[in-house]
């Protein structure tokens, strides 16, 4: 494939266009959507809309007046069109950390003569984190069991309670089969809980095709909502009535506003909510939001697998002999939308990258991480990238010193 052949691929690209509602600094080619989105400019001007007139002139008569309180079903709504789900089956509120917290002792209820939380030992660290924290709390003998991807079906017996899952690995981008591993746990009496964070405005998600009672997810990496952006939880429909949250707060109550000392849930899926909308965060997420109301998600996942085949062949062509390995399903139906190759100087390596201008990440313990973001990302772009990993590899430039030092973040 040469950079020809990749111009014209862009410019039949469906996609194109949406790449001018994006904020890309000139000289960077972005492959780390996967944990954090660019700005979109549409986003800083209705930041700075809402801080100079709604917070500034409008003051607090803004949650009537600017329509404030009903912002997290706002932006509920768009996110609930990208994962297969209806508008009053998803709530934004919290972290992802905390949403998982609050299904996962729900689910628990739900399943009392069960002490098992099931998960994989890849699975992303704080979804485990916190299944270990909450069977502590509880102190009713629950348990995080751990079984390899290959093993969970095995794993699933008559103690597990909550079958939990990260449905894109956050390390090698693999995707599990949701509507497979969801019936096998229902027909074993098990709940699931996905972990969408991966998925969510990478490739299309069908919870309800799939039959997934609930799941989390971020508003950060894939859909462009800014640093510590609000997160999302979805509950299915009939599930909702039947769960209680841990995490009691007046935003969940049905009246807030009578201020009575008494809780009592809201209906449906606004009683997942907890405190007070963060008005400056969610505005942000609301507004990056906006442009999937025009994204065709099959085009998305098609250009997804188009990009990802695209850096894997030039890799293996370009950078063979090198010591690479790619760790990602080689099928693309496997895949989500990144694409990792394992390396001993694999940090050295991301960070000599950088340097050129290419900006992907790495994962302990060896693992370089791409992601593959296409409404901003071009086949032209993939070529530059290999053409640049081909230099540093070619070059040593991985040998600097400069390349070995960590940062707080890596």
């Amino acid at each position: 494939m040469d950079r020809e052949t990749c111009r014209r691929m862009d410019a039949a690209d469906p996609l194109r266009r949406f790449r001018d509602a994006f904020r890309l600094p000139e000289g960077v080619i972005y492959l780390d959507g996967n944990s954090l989105g660019p700005l979109m400019p549409a986003v800083e001007r209705r930041l700075g809309q809402v801080i100079a007139g709604e917070w500034g002139r409008g003051l607090i008569r803004s949650w009537n007046d600017a329509g404030w309180i009903g912002l997290p079903a706002r932006a509920a709504a768009r996110i609930a069109r990208l994962i297969g789900a209806a508008p009053d089956e998803v709530a934004v509120a919290d972290s992802t950390s905390i949403n998982l917290f609050k299904l996962l002792a729900g689910a628990l209820a739900l399943r009392p003569a069960r002490r098992i939380i099931l998960s994989e030992r890849g699975n992303f660290p704080t979804d485990l984190y916190v299944a270990e924290g909450l069977a502590g709390l509880l102190g009713r003998g629950h348990e995080l069991r751990l079984a390899e991807a290959g093993a969970l079906m095995a794993a699933l017996d008559e103690d597990v309670a909550v079958l939990l899952l990260t449905e894109v690995d956050f390390r090698t981008g693999r995707r599990h089969d949701m509507r497979a591993l969801t019936r096998a746990a229902h027909d074993r009496g098990a709940l699931v809980l996905w972990d969408l964070a991966h998925s969510a405005g990478a490739l299309p998600v069908d919870l309800a095709a799939a039959d997934a009672d609930m799941a989390v997810g971020c508003g950060y990496k894939y859909l462009n909502g800014g640093p510590g952006a609000p997160a999302f939880l979805y509950v299915r429909r009939d599930l909702q009535e039947q769960m209680a949250t841990p995490l009691a707060g007046w935003m969940g109550h049905a009246a807030p506003f009578d201020f009575v000392p008494g809780y009592r849930p809201a209906r449906g899926i606004q009683r997942f909510l907890c405190g007070t909308p963060p008005i400056l965060s969610l505005v942000a997420l609301d507004a990056a939001l906006e442009i999937w109301d025009e994204v065709d998600l099959a085009a998305l996942r098609a250009k997804s697998l188009s990009l990802c085949e695209l850096f894997i062949a030039l890799v293996e062509a370009r950078c063979g002999g090198h010591g690479l390995h790619l760790v990602s399903p080689r099928e693309p139906e496997r895949r989500g939308s990144q694409v990792s190759f394992a390396h001993a100087e694999g940090f050295a390596i991301v960070q000599a990258l950088i340097a050129r201008g290419a900006i992907g990440d790495f994962r302990s313990p060896d693992i370089m991480r791409f992601g593959f973001a296409p409404l901003y990302l071009r086949h032209e772009d993939v070529y530059d990238a290999v053409e640049m990993l081909a230099e540093v590899l070619n070059g040593r430039e991985y040998e600097d010193p400069r390349h070995r030092v960590r940062g707080s973040v890596t």
